[in-house]
């Protein structure tokens, strides 16, 4: 059954987030095994069965957190998904998994919504911060840093910087006490690889989610969880406009991407194969970063 999160009161003092460390150990120093390769930590498995996933920002039905949603699904995990509006619920019965409203740039809220989902659920053990992504109901500005207000700036580094951060503070406690955890946060190629002109506060929002990735990931890799971040470039959406698509067809591939082939990225970011990798960026941009002329 899909709840609201919103107005609900958090059990967790989220602004002290309990990191209970797992303690390692080994063999004693000298001892016969210390030159012994470590074990593999898990099967190398694309499946996620039983394992609790939250996906954040999936109210659209042609969007990535959608796309992710529903292919963690099919990997065997139990899906909860968050959006700003109450379509999310349409979206909840369409996949057949748990829709929650919330504000994710509000503390209090994201903590209800933590709680929310530990009691209808269990403990999240995937989180996927895709919140923030521009949409027809909530644009992205556009406008030169010399007539940008203040409000907008802060509107634009909450909505795609802030919401990564108090999710993944909100989660990162408890996959560190279980020793596994799985984070992946939505980049973009605008910021970390490249920018235009009038988008500052967005370059400048996910520039920041790669060095929230990197931190974090430095942070919990002794505690069984993975970070990375995902930046898609050009991607067909029901929110881009037609001068994105244009920009699409531009790219070396020839087209824009889907949110079916960034939610395959995610998804294996997020399953137990991807052991081995944290804090990296991988870029779903049809080769457009990193060629050096346009093609003919």
């Amino acid at each position: 059954m899909a709840l609201d999160a919103r107005g609900g009161r958090s059990r967790r003092d989220v602004s002290r987030p309990g990191l209970v460390r797992r303690t390692r150990s080994g063999p004693a120093a000298g001892s016969a095994d210390q030159d012994q390769p470590a074990p593999l930590a898990e099967p190398v498995t694309m499946r996620l069965d039983g394992r609790v996933a939250l996906v954040t920002g999936a109210g659209s039905a042609d969007g990535i957190g959608y796309a992710t949603a529903h292919r963690l699904a099919d990997l065997g995990a139990r899906v909860a998904i968050v959006s700003t509006t109450r379509r999310i619920h349409e979206r909840a019965e369409e996949l057949g998994v748990t829709g929650f409203v919330a504000d994710l740039t509000d503390e209090s809220e994201v903590g209800a919504l933590a709680d929310a989902v530990a009691e209808q659920l269990g403990d999240v053990e995937v989180l996927v911060n895709n919140a923030g992504l521009a949409s027809r109901a909530s644009p992205e500005v556009l406008r030169p840093v010399a007539q940008l207000s203040y409000e907008e700036w802060r509107g634009e580094i909450d909505r795609n910087l802030t919401t990564a951060f108090l999710c993944s503070r909100a989660f990162i406690g408890g996959m560190a006490e279980r020793g596994w955890g799985r984070i992946v946060n939505l980049a973009a190629t605008a910021g970390p690889v490249n920018a235009l002109p009038t988008e500052a506060a967005y370059a400048a929002a996910k520039a920041g989610v790669v060095g929230l990735t990197r931190a974090l990931a430095m942070e919990m890799i002794a505690d069984g969880v993975t970070v990375n971040a995902v930046a898609p470039g050009t991607i067909h959406t029901a929110a881009s406009t037609v001068a994105e698509l244009k920009q699409g067809l531009g790219t070396p591939v020839g087209r824009p991407g889907t949110p079916d082939e960034v939610a395959a990225a995610i998804a294996f970011l997020c399953s137990p194969a991807a052991s081995y990798i944290t804090g990296q960026m991988l870029v779903v941009d049809g080769g457009n970063s990193v060629r050096e002329g346009l093609y003919r």
